[in-house]
């Protein structure tokens, strides 16, 4: 006898249909009010028109399995399902054919919903969210506004009304509790409250936990809009093969970075693999060192600071590196040098971050300045290189080739003299970055074993006020800026360079009708073409003035 499953399946999902089957209610008289809840959740797809692939049953069937399972245990069990369904790929194909992406993503979660139904999943579909619904990213755009309402307090280490800094400025100014006032970076109430409101919002910014600022980003000319790293291969966009080159544009940002001791703590008290706490441990990349600040000869106000966790070696350093994007690069380098710098710098805005790392061969230009060692006096060239990257750190290294290999071999490649600090444990031909030499050609840090010279070598820079000690991590800032249409609105209005947010009543921001889904000017997205919805009022902005505008991106709905 044959087992005609498409028939039996088809009147069984019927009757599940029919009988709300899996229909779960909220806790309540007579639904599980004393029932133990339990919540299943799976990743959201994102609804293309391909359909599912085989890697989305693989993790549902196992969590499916896993819901069924509890219930049975007598659990009161919430397994939704939803769509990840703002992205690009809808809005590429809404460029290609002239649809809404609106319809065509109804289209497909319609088609992703029925395969979803074939297999037989438990999915309760009066609780489906969709991340393009208003009424779902009304929710994310509450929680924008009080990432966006609140600091990051270093003491209690956890975020706060950001009304709280606020009224401490008004109170206490900006005062530190010990060592030297610095004017710029401390102030006293007196000093706030005579500060402008554009002075004052711009000091807030670079506290608040979303916070608006300038990033480098991958920007496609032909296709008008931002790219991410893995949608550039060799300088060229992955769709179209168009040049590709890094622009700098503004961008909103969540302050992970502060977050970084508490996640490394977090570490300690998570049922993870030794294994993936490693990895996690390696991406927020916690070192300690000092920032140093080497003058720039022939510029008497240009300080080159750097980063560095081995301020030991300072009196090994044969040559600096920076990053080909920082300002700094057009303000030393001499006319000489100029034609070949800016030849460089266009090979290196076409490339992403993710092949600068990744590149083994080695390349980079003298920029005809040097710097000056600050406790030796000595001049030291200053090179730019592709490997340096602006975003970590301060953008710029000071290079030992007797100590690291990278460096060494650079200084091979360029025919730049080496110094040997460490003695016999560098044989001129391999670095080594050991801390247990003795040191040597090091001035006062003659006849100190490193680990000891690296306490000394802090302690003289700080006595001179030229370097600090200082704490670093590789993990950064999280960018999560979209110039396009087809995401969700920032629920913000700027005047005058200063952020407003809507009043919580204004929910949701929804998103305008377009004609034309091609990018604005300057790199703006697609809403700057509509100008009646940019040059808007929200409730909390003051009447007077210039014209209060939106910003014309979208937003992650993965916030």
């Amino acid at each position: 006898m044959e087992y005609d499953f498409r028939r039996i399946e088809k009147d069984w999902q019927k009757k599940w249909k029919e009988t709300n089957a899996y229909k779960v209610f909220n806790p309540g008289p007579g639904e599980g009010l004393n029932k133990p809840k339990f919540y299943v959740l799976d990743m959201f797809p994102y609804p293309s028109g391909a359909g599912l692939h085989v890697g989305h049953p693989l993790g549902y069937i196992a969590s499916d399995i896993y819901s069924r399972y509890k219930r049975l245990k007598g659990f009161n069990v919430l397994h939704p399902m939803g769509f990840d369904s703002f992205g690009l790929p809808a809005e590429q194909y809404a460029l290609d054919t002239g649809q809404h992406p609106a319809e065509t993503t109804k289209k497909n979660i319609a088609t992703f919903k029925s395969q979803l139904d074939n297999i037989g999943f438990c999915y309760d579909w009066s609780r489906e969210v969709q991340t393009s619904d208003p009424n779902y990213y009304k929710w994310t755009q509450w929680i924008f506004l009080q990432l966006f309402n609140s600091y990051f307090c270093n003491t209690e280490k956890k975020a706060k009304p950001i009304t709280e800094l606020i009224k401490k400025y008004e109170t206490k100014g900006a005062v530190p509790k010990s060592g030297p006032f610095i004017p710029g970076k401390h102030f006293t109430a007196d000093q706030w409250k005579a500060f402008s409101e554009k002075e004052q919002a711009d000091i807030l910014m670079k506290r608040r936990v979303a916070f608006c600022g300038y990033g480098e980003v991958n920007w496609c000319e032909a296709l008008g809009t931002v790219l991410a790293n893995d949608e550039v291969v060799n300088g060229v966009s992955e769709r179209g093969g168009h040049p590709v080159v890094k622009k700098t544009l503004r961008q909103w940002y969540l302050r992970i970075t502060a977050y970084a001791d508490r996640l490394l703590d977090g570490l300690n008290s998570v049922d993870f693999s030794d294994a993936m706490k490693e990895m996690q441990s390696n991406w927020i990349g916690k070192s300690s060192g000092a920032e140093i600040d080497f003058a720039v000869k022939g510029f008497l106000e240009t300080k080159l600071r750097v980063y560095t966790t081995r301020p030991d070696t300072i009196f090994g350093v044969d040559f600096m590196v920076i990053a080909p994007e920082l300002d700094l690069v057009n303000e030393i380098k001499s006319a000489e040098q100029t034609p070949a710098v800016d030849e460089y710098l266009a090979y290196v805005k076409s490339r992403s971050e993710r092949e600068r790392m990744a590149e083994k061969r080695i390349s980079g230009v003298f920029t005809g300045a040097y710097a000056v060692n600050p406790l030796s006096g000595r001049e030291i060239p200053i090179w730019i290189s592709e490997y340096v990257l602006a975003g970590y750190g301060t953008g710029a290294i000071m290079a030992v080739p007797c100590g690291d290999e990278r460096d060494l071999k650079f200084a091979t490649h360029f025919n730049i003299p080496v110094t040997n600090i460490i003695g016999s444990h560098f044989n001129g031909e391999e670095a080594n970055p050991t801390k247990d030499a003795i040191l040597e050609n090091s001035g006062f840090l003659d006849g100190l074993v490193m680990k000891e010279a690296m306490e000394v070598a802090i302690k003289a820079l700080e006595d001179n006020g030229i370097g600090i000690r200082k704490v670093n991590y590789k993990m950064r800032d999280a960018a999560f800026s979209r110039q396009r249409y087809w995401g969700e609105p920032f629920p913000i209005t700027w005047k005058d360079g200063i952020a407003y947010p809507l009043d919580e009543s204004e929910l949701p921001l929804t998103l305008p009708e377009v004609k034309s889904y091609s990018p604005g000017p300057d790199g703006e997205g697609p809403l700057a073409n509509i100008p009646d919805w940019v040059n808007q009022f929200g409730s909390e902005i003051p009447p007077s003035g210039s014209q209060a505008k939106r910003r014309e991106g979208t937003k992650f709905g993965g916030l």
